[in-house]
């Protein structure tokens, strides 16, 4: 039985199988369109501690659509599947958990009965925005608007959504108003609409990195035992500002000699993800500086997901520079987060959620976008001075302890406790309303009885503002009445 949105009203029944915590034990598939493998991106990442967090309670399965090479987990199930192995999915899973476009390219999971919670922590339609320069305009504006018309699926079909943080919630709660998911429904059922879109930030392990191997030190030619470095853990993407760390770099190597900074990972471990512009820039401005193999250091390959420890335990900063755009407003650092589980001192461009954590714990500096100078001397200062870089450590260890991913995944747990449809996808009169957002409705008018409302409703317009109001009103709600039946 479906409903306005070909979406289904699903059945009532749940499994009644107790998990650990009492409820009900769930079927639940965790999808990702990421490779799955000892190179995993964000998503891959994010999607795989989401598997391990729900198999304590509950039967779980995580499926990419992408390359998976990575063996099943004794805790749940890892495959590969295609659109058949979704479809098959579809009939026997509870609860999908899903990223991306995945919503988009696989109607099955939108068509089924099951509970989709949508994990909104990546808003790659403002990604897109810088991503997509170098293309025709006509280009751009097709790449931005497919991506927003897929998330606007997963935004109107789901049933509980996932941010990465509080500024994150208030960003999607604004885009589920605009369509029509904000309703007397929704708001009726909880007034924070806390039970709608629930605040779970990306994770890091609760157990420290251990270092399995030499990485940096004595491995990469040119990066020596007592060089200070200057690591950047993560992808070369357009939305970032290498530029100006380099050209920073190139400023206080006079100074500091042993500086070495290190780019991680510019070859990204999904066979389809192209090379972005900003990587083969920065690449180049590196060059002309003549600080390749010397004091700047691109290391091409993905490093794998569980020897990252090694790396990050060989550095001794922390550095992440993005451009001063919307993007960066509503982005999640992944690549901060290792930076506080290792435990290292972070220097960081302004205008992020993490920035205001580095300015307000004592992590280390946030400095202004594209500000060469300011970059250069938060960096002179912490490498001139090692007690203040300790210290640092000692804060982003601390602050790191409230990212576990236990505590992060939290609300998503719950939900999954006692998971339930969203009301407002049961209510076939607000289910027609959301197949026709940008439509205009007209209120029912009063049936039999409905007088009585109308002299309440006139006795508030006296007591708001007398007479007056009252015949205004009155003559506004005669005049649009007239108009409907003209209509």
């Amino acid at each position: 039985m479906t409903g306005g949105l070909g979406f289904p009203v699903p059945d009532s029944t749940q499994r009644s199988e107790p998990g650990p915590s009492g409820g009900a034990r769930q079927r639940v598939v965790v999808a990702t369109a990421d490779v799955l493998g000892q190179r995993m991106a964000g998503p891959a990442i994010r999607a795989w501690n989401i598997a391990g967090a729900l198999s304590a309670e509950h039967d779980v399965e995580l499926v990419t659509v992408a390359g998976c090479t990575r063996e099943s987990d004794r805790r749940f199930a890892v495959r590969g599947v295609d659109a058949g192995g979704i479809s098959e999915l579809a009939t026997r899973t509870d609860i999908w958990i899903t990223q991306g476009n995945l919503l988009d390219s696989f109607g099955a999971i939108a068509a089924s009965d099951a509970i989709v919670v949508a994990d909104l922590y990546d808003p790659y339609h403002l990604e897109n925005l810088e991503s997509s320069r170098g293309h025709t305009l006509a280009e751009r504006g097709a790449m931005v608007h497919n991506a927003t018309a897929k998330l606007n699926q997963l935004l109107v079909r789901g049933d509980f959504f996932l941010a990465a943080s509080s500024r994150q919630r208030d960003f999607w709660l604004g885009a589920l108003a605009s369509l029509g998911r904000i309703n007397p429904r929704s708001y009726d059922d909880d007034l924070a609409l806390t039970s709608l879109v629930g605040v779970v930030p990306f994770g890091i392990s609760p157990q420290p990195p251990q270092r399995q191997r030499p990485a940096l030190r004595g491995v990469i030619d040119g990066i020596g035992p007592d060089d200070v470095v200057l690591l950047w853990g993560g992808g070369l993407y357009n939305w970032f500002d290498p530029q100006t760390l380099i050209e920073a770099v190139d400023r206080i190597r006079h100074e500091h000699d042993t500086v070495r900074l290190v780019f991680l990972g510019v070859k990204h471990p999904s066979p389809g993800n192209p090379s972005l512009r900003t990587a083969t820039e920065a690449r180049a401005l590196a060059e002309r500086l003549d600080l390749v193999g010397k004091y700047v250091f691109f290391v091409e390959e993905w490093i794998p997901y569980d020897e990252r420890g090694s790396f990050l335990l060989e550095a001794d900063i922390g550095v992440s520079t993005h451009l001063d755009h919307v993007e960066t407003a509503f982005s999640f650092r992944t690549r901060i987060l290792d930076y506080l589980w290792a435990g290292l001192p972070i220097v960081s461009t302004e205008g992020d959620v993490f920035a205001e954590l580095i300015a307000a714990r004592g992590l280390g500096a946030a400095v202004p976008p594209r500000d060469v100078e300011a970059l250069a001397t938060a960096l002179s200062e912490l490498i001139a001075d090692p007690a203040r870089r300790a210290v640092c450590a000692e804060a982003s260890r601390s602050v790191g302890r409230g990212y576990v991913w236990e505590t992060a995944l939290a609300p998503l747990v719950e939900f999954c406790r006692c998971p339930k449809r969203a009301s407002d996808l049961l209510d076939g009169q607000i289910r027609g309303y959301l197949a026709r957002p940008f439509d205009t409705v007209r209120a029912p008018t009063p049936g039999p009885g409905g007088w009585r409302g109308e002299v309440a409703l006139a006795r508030e317009y006296v007591r708001a503002g007398g007479v007056g109001l009252l015949l205004r009103r009155g003559f506004n709600r005669l005049g649009k009445m007239l108009r409907g039946r003209r209509d």
